[in-house]
């Protein structure tokens, strides 16, 4: 297991603005993305958890623009578990063209929520141990 994970996004028409180049907001949507698809391959499905009442929500979001993305371009989305706390986690992603210039760099902050309470609650045990493994 790695802390590190990424995936191929191609941009679709639907994804981009009248200019032309994907729309800002789209690029959150990539980044969520990939870190479901980082969980998932730990074996983390969030669906399960949510049917428990445990859900990840974002906390914060700071993002960098670099360059542009264009319709029919071929991305790769990247997330790095930067820190791991009893009840959030703080990842590094990066968007990055097919030659790995950054397009897109930030970091999003992730809380574990009781969704009866909508409190912070420690991240479940199960999913705590495969991240903390996962950071080593």
């Amino acid at each position: 297991m790695t802390a590190e994970f990424e995936i191929p996004v191609r941009i679709y028409y639907e994804d981009t603005d009248a200019g032309g180049v994907v729309y800002y907001a789209n690029y959150l949507k990539f980044m969520e993305r990939c870190r479901t698809e980082w969980l998932r391959s730990l074996g983390v499905e969030q669906d399960g958890w949510l049917a428990e009442g445990i859900a990840f929500v974002v906390r914060a979001v700071t993002v960098d623009y670099h360059a542009p993305a264009r319709f029919n371009d071929q991305i790769r989305v990247a997330c790095r578990l930067a820190t791991l706390k009893r009840a959030s986690l703080v990842f590094h992603q990066q968007i990055l063209d097919v030659e790995g210039r950054p397009l897109i760099s930030g970091q999003v902050t992730i809380a574990c929520v009781n969704l009866q309470q909508m409190k912070p609650t420690p991240i479940p045990e199960p999913i705590y141990g495969v991240l903390r493994s996962a950071t080593r």
